[in-house]
């Protein structure tokens, strides 16, 4: 699942300019005695079942995927969020009431005072929709910061692409997706996760470039990349680690080396060991050799993290079986 689906969150003032200002003109096509009631009903119909479609178009926190759980607590609170949209359930369910308790005094009262009751319960609806002015907002903020998150899905097999910067990782993903322009990102601050996709044997896999986030020591992430990082544990299904014997990228192999220890250590998936920039060096102990730049051997690697995955498509059954 993803929650590029999540419709706009409207604010309260919003929704209490569209409930009384459609409350009015039901009003103006009715006796006065009927308007009283009708105008009531229009306004909290339309404030709690706006309340309700905000609240119910979440998914269950519950039931979410452990890696979409992690990726949107490493974006957004979400037990500030849970919080604010219970409010917002709470909300609308009162509003329901309070539609309920006022129409059923108007109905036993005269012209005026049932114009009373109907004022007196749109000043308590306003109420409640001040009370839950900083959730509707907060949920709206939550919506926009999730929305753009990338198409991962956890029920298609992913490799985590890590390794220290100018290694040949992005270049890598590039090449072996094929599509520059599709490759879909979001930023953790001034990191980013960017998800291509290659298809081998019919079966769809994910390749998840992690730039800011696996490419240095947990020491030096900050909370939101380290959960980033806890996300993509639940995601990995091979970890393909590039290193750069040559030094081109600025750091030494050692170093490197600690962080691909680092990472076996943190992610139970297997992981796959590349030497990239091989046209240069290829002084170090890897499960495969490859130049980016001049093309060489990137599809073998790729096959050799496609047998890592050992992904098996879940495909049903001939019906002539």
């Amino acid at each position: 699942m993803t929650f590029e689906d999540l419709p706009t969150t409207p604010r309260s003032e919003e929704l209490l300019d569209k409930a009384f200002s459609r409350a009015a003109r039901t009003g103006r096509a009715k006796e006065p005695y009927e308007a009283q009631e009708a105008m009531l009903r229009t306004a909290g119909n339309i404030l709690s079942d706006n309340l309700q479609n905000v609240a119910t178009a979440w998914p269950d926190f519950d039931y979410v995927d452990p890696f979409y759980y992690e990726l949107a607590d490493a974006i957004v609170d979400v037990d500030r969020l849970r919080q604010a949209l219970s409010e917002v359930t709470w909300a609308g369910n009162q509003i329901e009431d309070l539609r309920d308790e006022y129409a059923s005094k108007i109905r036993n009262s005269d012209t005026d005072t049932a114009r009373k009751h109907r004022k007196q319960a749109f000043a308590r609806m306003a109420d409640i929709m001040d009370e839950i002015e900083d959730d509707l907002l907060a949920v709206g903020e939550a919506r926009d910061e999730l929305k753009t998150l990338p198409d991962i899905r956890p029920d298609e097999p992913a490799i985590v692409v890590a390794g220290y910067p100018n290694v040949g990782k992005s270049s890598f993903v590039n090449e072996v997706t094929n599509a520059r322009n599709a490759i879909e990102s979001y930023p953790f601050t001034t990191t980013a996760v960017h998800v291509g996709h290659f298809e081998r044997d019919r079966v769809r896999y994910q390749i998840v470039d992690t730039p800011g986030l696996l490419d240095r020591p947990e020491e030096d992430r900050n909370d939101i990349e380290k959960q980033a990082v806890s996300a993509l544990r639940h995601l990995a299904d091979a970890v393909l680690f590039v290193v750069d014997a040559s030094g081109q990228c600025g750091y030494p192999l050692d170093a490197q080396l600690e962080l691909r220890a680092e990472l076996a250590s943190q992610f139970d998936a297997p992981m796959v060991t590349v030497c990239n920039k091989s046209d240069v060096s290829t002084d170090v102990d890897a499960d495969a050799y490859m130049s980016v730049t001049e093309g060489e051997n990137v599809d073998e690697v790729l096959d050799t993290v496609v047998e890592a995955v050992d992904w098996t498509p879940d495909i049903p059954p001939s019906r002539n079986a």
